[in-house]
């Protein structure tokens, strides 16, 4: 069987790596389904499912349920993360146990995104952006730890003062130890009899907030996850910065369904070609958009 250009299951973790990148594909999911009549021939759930491997993973799979005498009365959905090509024709789905389960070539319809580097899976277009959809991640993460560790980037402490006494220092290093993780952030009573002004000095190693700049981060690699997934702003729950917001909303949402949602729906429409004789499967007729 030929293998995928882009491991599916990574492409599926990534949904949780960052709050846009996954909520963006339901959200264009939801989108073709406001373009989509249900039918007996194809359901809501058939469609939503197939409509989010599309968006996920740029293809996804219908298993024709066919009568004695080879009419097409039904699709299912085949999960695209499992669905491999066989070279020698015909299609395969992965089984957990390390089966496999075959289907012929004429079984299944494989809608796809057709990929400039090869025709045989499709390919999603937002893989440009997985550096700055793993970019804020890492930032996420890191700003997370950063405050769960406790020690918040580290610091040394430092004391130069003959009165520490032993007993002293190793209290004190014992305290520092107990600072991290649960009950950080604790406050320390140090007393030296006779200790100068700078017998003991915190010396942080690095300032996050100066250098680390996490929302500069977060906002550059936002903008480059949603331009990645050639969402508008004012759809992808993105605040404005400025007063007079991102324009028309309603207006917004007409152009970005003529442009981006009925192309989908044009390759999801070689579907209706298999039942179009009893009507069973149709999509709505794209009503006149006003720019």
């Amino acid at each position: 069987m030929y293998k995928p250009p882009v491991s599916r299951v990574g492409l599926a973790k990534l949904l949780r790596a960052n709050a846009h990148h996954g909520a963006i594909p339901k959200f264009k999911r939801n989108m073709l389904l406001r373009e989509f009549i249900p039918s007996a021939g194809c359901s809501t759930r058939t469609m939503g499912r197939a409509g989010l491997d599309f968006m996920v993973f740029g293809e996804a799979y219908f298993l024709r349920q066919s009568n004695l005498l080879g009419q097409v009365l039904e699709l299912d959905h085949l999960p695209a993360i499992n669905m491999r090509i066989k070279v020698d024709g015909g299609y395969v789905m992965l089984q957990p146990n390390g089966q496999e389960i075959e289907f012929d070539q004429d079984e299944i319809e494989h809608v796809m995104d057709y990929d400039v580097e090869q025709d045989i899976y499709g390919v999603p277009d937002y893989l440009g952006g997985m550096q700055a959809l793993l970019l804020n991640e890492a930032a996420t993460l890191f700003r997370r730890r950063y405050y769960s560790n406790g020690a918040h980037a580290g610091y040394i402490f430092y004391t130069n003062d003959p009165d520490l006494t032993e007993e002293d220092e190793s209290e004190l290093r014992a305290q520092i130890s107990a600072s991290k993780g649960v009950g950080n952030f604790r406050s320390m009573f140090v007393n030296i009899p006779g200790g100068t002004e700078k017998a003991i000095q915190i010396i942080p190693v690095g300032d996050f907030q100066a250098k680390d700049e996490l929302e500069k981060v977060k906002n550059i690699t936002r903008n480059d996850v949603i331009a990645a997934w050639r969402m508008n702003p004012a759809l992808a729950g993105i605040i404005p910065e400025n007063s007079a917001g991102f324009g028309d909303i309603e207006k917004i949402d007409r152009v970005y369904t003529a442009n981006e949602i009925r192309p989908i729906c044009q390759l999801f429409d070689q579907v209706n070609d298999l039942l179009r004789a009893d009507r069973r499967i149709e999509w709505r007729e794209p009503p006149a958009v006003a720019v």
